[in-house]
């Protein structure tokens, strides 16, 4: 009887230094995995993972503002935003300009986790892709610069890395008698694009 007694311990100790073996290689596989986990695709992670789904809430420091709203979608350089100030109103905010965010607990844990769904076009989007539908639509916009400083008016072209902006009031569609100049922006100097028409990001 002490011999089975002996046993059963001896298994019980093997069986405890087995598990406990498996999870500090689980704990290090994980380690890991965050190390080579970047900042693009966990802004990636929060926007939602099909059309109905809705996005997270969060405030973004994008160069001097702060942005609040909902994510909407996110390609592979960029997140798109409805803004909690208007229903109507977005924000394309190119990674880049990202300085921080706030999110809830939950969130940020969440996308810490591996995307349970396949890379999609929308995620191989770039920021030029999205301005140069902007200026297929010929919407006006306003670009919010990382000096602090708005340029309102229609996108005209949208190169590899910068944009050409025919400045007019904000608003108004763009008409040859109404543009009061032009600007040319390296994407790099861009905090984030305001458009009045939300449903254009979804």
């Amino acid at each position: 009887m002490r011999w089975d007694r002996f046993f059963d311990d001896l298994e019980d100790q093997v069986a405890s230094e087995w598990e406990a073996e498996r999870a500090a290689l689980d704990t290090e596989a994980e380690r890991l995995r965050l190390s080579t986990l970047g900042f693009a695709a966990r802004l990636r992670a929060l926007a939602p993972g099909s059309p109905d789904a809705r996005g997270v809430e969060v405030t973004i420091d994008a160069a001097s503002d702060r942005l609040r709203g909902t994510v909407t979608s996110a390609g592979s350089d960029w997140l798109a935003l409805d803004l909690a100030e208007s229903a109507t109103v977005a924000a394309l905010v190119p990674f880049a300009a990202v300085r921080g965010l706030a999110l809830t607990h939950a969130a940020m844990l969440a996308t810490a986790r591996p995307a349970d769904r396949p890379p999609g076009l929308r995620d191989r989007m770039s920021f030029g892709f999205v301005l140069r539908d902007l200026v297929r639509r010929r919407l006006a916009v306003t670009v919010h610069l990382r000096d602090g400083a708005a340029l309102s008016g229609t996108i005209d072209r949208a190169g590899a890395d910068h944009l050409d902006l025919a400045l007019h009031d904000p608003g108004s569609p763009r008409r040859a008698a109404s543009v009061t100049g032009f600007r040319m922006l390296p994407f790099d100097a861009v905090a984030w694009v305001r458009l009045e028409a939300a449903a254009v990001l979804r």
